[in-house]
């Protein structure tokens, strides 16, 4: 596998869509929240995408694999948050189950990439 970016990488592709659903999300949460749940949800779904093109621009498969490991973590990160816009009725179950599915699409990719890259180190 040799791409010219991590932009071309079919997991980066899933994780930026899920990052604009969740940029889309947030901003109909309450003002309240803008500091709060809001923030985190943005910089956590931000993580992701960022951990995945830093990752692919190391030198060593073990630094990105750890740096997939890094996204996947934000990506659970955001799945708490979901968790607590559920819990405090600032989003339909609709919608939650519609993220949810994407972070869930987007973590498989997450570990396949992690396990390509495991197979990769050993070649």
């Amino acid at each position: 596998m040799s791409f010219e970016s991590f932009e071309e990488l079919e997991v980066y592709k899933k994780a930026r869509s899920f990052r604009k659903d969740i940029a889309s999300f947030c901003k109909n949460l309450s003002p309240d929240e803008k500091y709060r749940l809001k923030d985190q949800m943005i910089r956590a779904s931000r993580s992701v995408t960022n951990q995945i093109a830093e990752g692919y621009g190391r030198f060593h498969y073990q630094e990105n694999i750890q740096f997939c490991r890094i996204a996947r973590g934000s990506l659970e990160e955001v799945h708490e948050h979901l968790n607590i816009c559920m819990d405090e009725n600032y989003i339909t179950e609709t919608e939650y189950q519609k993220l949810i599915n994407q972070k869930t699409e987007v973590r498989r990719l997450i570990n396949g990439y992690i396990n390509y890259l495991n197979r990769a180190k050993r070649s």
